[in-house]
């Protein structure tokens, strides 16, 4: 990614994040909401678990110009070693190849949380994020067809995921994304 930094997100960038989110919203399936969100929903949302799940945010030239995002897959405990990912760019900044080194941090930083795997769900047709997950290691793992109405059509969902451990990884208290960003390189 020349020119670009990743980092933790911060505060200040969630107007940017509601943009670009926005954008998808407005435009496209690939993000299932009717209406726009707002800074203060994500900021929200991001503070309430940001001790667990990281948000990461690609900067150039002093522009954030996307991010990638974790959350719980499911809430019942015997799930917190899994986490669901997201990545989202502004759309002026897309094919241009930040999209792959953001998301591969993303699951660095995972790995170095104890995360056991890492899901991505991909509204279908979206050829560009398959082969996205598929570059870095994430394996199709089930679609739920007409998952979602968008645009007076059905659009199914696909599910991929990526072990981050082997089988003998053992379900340890997961580290804090600070220290996981700082050892996952």
């Amino acid at each position: 990614m020349t020119g670009a930094t990743i980092r933790l997100a911060r505060t200040e960038d969630f107007a940017t994040f509601a943009a670009i989110t926005n954008h998808y919203i407005r435009t496209t399936a690939i993000h299932f909401g009717y209406e726009d969100v707002t800074a203060d929903e994500l900021r929200s949302a991001w503070h309430e678990h940001h001790e667990t799940y990281p948000w990461l945010t690609a900067e150039s030239a002093g522009e954030v110009v996307g991010y990638a995002k974790s959350g719980a897959w499911r809430t019942r405990s015997a799930y917190r070693w899994i986490t669901e990912t997201g990545i989202y760019l502004a759309p002026r900044h897309c094919g241009r190849g930040l999209g792959r080194p953001l998301y591969d941090r993303l699951c660095r930083v995972l790995r170095a949380q104890g995360f056991h795997a890492a899901i991505g769900g991909i509204a279908l047709p979206n050829d560009a994020s398959v082969r996205l997950h598929e570059a870095l290691g994430f394996v199709h793992c089930g679609t739920v067809a007409r998952a979602g109405r968008k645009f007076d059509a059905w659009h199914d969902v696909g599910f991929w995921q990526l072990l981050l451990q082997d089988g003998r990884h053992a379900a340890v208290p997961l580290a804090t994304p600070a220290v996981a960003f700082a050892a996952g390189h």
